[in-house]
């Protein structure tokens, strides 16, 4: 039996509601983004072609060719999908391509059927936003020559490198932290401090400013320490609800345990994902880690296997990074070649120390190493997964962790539609769910009166693993609020559901 909420989900029929802009306006962005980067893609591969000296034009012209035309079928079949859906047109089927959840999304297309809600302006947000993905994953996935084509790499890539002067910040941060370790692990107290300031770092994301991680010595800990309460006071103006104490006091009774991390977005917000792991592993006694990344390409930015990987290498990269100037750096110019070596030494370490933890199974992927789109497997692969190591972690051994994500059921559904996955989290001592969609699935994306308790709007999940969910309003739904604070943020900010602040 699924869970029925005793609210209507959102659905753009309310045009005042972000689910109308985001039809309207959003999704046709993104569309034309995709399109725009196909078109580079085969104009590049125009060239590659045109520079093959003649005579050599054997099975890597047929191959690039191939290519090419499957690329303006991509192109065509996405044009189709967005002047349809500005017409309103009824939701095709996802056609059966090999991967996960088609049958999922099509029974549901059905029943929408049956209440005329099988359109772009009348389906429910949350199955229209994640039945556009998947859809669009079945147009690649359904070629010889872009199955592992992710159409938001480029993009994710270049918001990453973009983020250098807040990567080497927080890299000399975690460097300064070393020669404290031993009087914070004696001083939960001050353990407590850096904790909030990493809640902080990943609940901004890429918005993240680096004040709230500023160059902590053991005798700036303790002057957060002081004014800690102001410093929170300061904060709560942009946090609606806050359970970082409660939080905190959790993890206080936890020894050897194990945190999962339900990632959102790649690159930068990867990073303080991973610098957030790294401080619970290295600096208390508490964790083993493990994330689950998104299968297929996914709400255009979020973490799949591959950016997994490869963030690790691009860290190691300097060039991706040293030409951007440093933060700090007033006069706008790059900083000295001894203070970026500095910096990259800095992050380097952090780096090494990451990389050290991905082999020796303290921090796992819950796919197995190697895992491409899709689920498949891309080459070489090795011990480093949660489905690799089920001695240490109980895993279920494939990518059966990692399919649950990209279906479009609330995640108050997971025991009845993966019971599996559902009995692993059961195992862990706190499971962190990253950013607006997860909240979205946790929520139901219902529209629940914004002063219901989260836990009731958890409905069946509700008490099922400890959860912890770092979010800024990017979408209606919200719960747990205060009605006092409810009234006081509706008079200041008519646009605070959707605006992220």
């Amino acid at each position: 039996m699924v869970f029925q909420p005793p609210f209507p989900p959102y659905d753009p029929t309310d045009k005042s509601g972000f689910s109308y802009e985001t039809v309207l306006k959003r999704w046709p962005v993104i569309l034309t983004a995709i399109v725009d980067q196909l078109h580079r893609e085969n104009h590049d591969l125009h060239s590659t072609l045109g520079s093959l000296e003649e005579g050599t034009r054997t099975e890597d012209n047929a191959r690039i060719e191939a290519k090419i035309v499957e690329g303006k079928g991509i192109i065509e079949k996405v044009g189709k999908l967005k002047y349809e859906m500005a017409r309103d047109y009824v939701m095709e089927p996802i056609p059966m391509d090999g991967e996960a959840h088609v049958d999922l999304y099509n029974s549901e297309l059905e029943k929408l059927a049956q209440d005329s809600k099988n359109t772009w302006f009348k389906a429910p947000w949350l199955y229209a936003e994640c039945y556009l993905y998947r859809l669009l994953r079945s147009y690649f996935v359904q070629t010889t020559h872009w199955k592992d084509y992710d159409p938001f790499h480029a993009q994710k890539l270049d918001v990453f490198t973009k983020s250098g002067p807040s990567i080497y910040g927080i890299a000399t941060i975690m460097h300064e932290l070393e020669s404290e370790k031993e009087a914070l692990e004696a001083d939960p107290s001050k353990l407590k401090v850096l904790f909030q300031e990493m809640i902080q770092m990943c609940l901004w994301g890429n918005a993240t400013d680096l004040s709230l991680l500023t160059h902590i010595s053991l005798a700036e800990i303790e002057r957060l320490q002081s004014v800690g309460k102001e410093m929170q006071a300061a904060r709560k103006e942009f946090i609606l609800r806050d359970d970082q104490e409660k939080a905190w006091d959790h993890l206080m009774t936890v020894k050897d345990g194990r945190v999962d991390f339900v990632l959102d977005n790649a690159g930068f917000e990867l990073f303080t994902d991973l610098v957030f792991a790294d401080f619970l592993v290295t600096y208390t006694p508490l964790f083993t880690s493990l994330s689950s990344p998104k299968l297929i390409p996914w709400f255009v930015s979020d973490v799949t296997p591959p950016d997994f990987s490869e963030t690790i290498k691009y860290l190691s990269d300097p060039s991706l990074f040293l030409s951007k100037p440093i933060q700090g750096d007033s006069s706008g110019q790059s900083s000295s070649t001894t203070e970026e070596g500095g910096r990259q030494g800095h992050l380097q370490k952090l780096v090494d120390r990451l990389r050290r933890y991905v082999e020796e199974e303290v921090f796992l992927l819950s796919v197995p190493s190697g895992t491409g789109l899709g689920g498949g497997l891309t080459g070489t692969t090795s011990s480093t997964s949660a489905a690799a190591a089920v001695a240490s972690t109980t895993a279920p051994a494939h990518s059966s962790l990692a399919e649950f994500w990209t279906a479009h059921v609330p995640y108050w559904d997971m025991e009845t539609h993966d019971r599996q996955l559902w009995e692993f989290l059961r195992k862990s001592d706190l499971v962190v769910f990253k950013g607006d969609l997860n909240y979205r699935k946790l929520t139901g994306d219902v529209s629940w009166p914004s002063w219901t308790p989260f836990e009731e709007a958890l409905g069946p999940l509700a008490g099922s693993f400890p959860l912890l969910s770092l979010r800024t309003n990017k979408a209606d739904v919200a719960v747990g609020l205060d009605k006092d604070v409810l009234e006081k943020v509706e008079e200041k900010d008519g646009k605070w559901r959707v605006n992220g602040k």
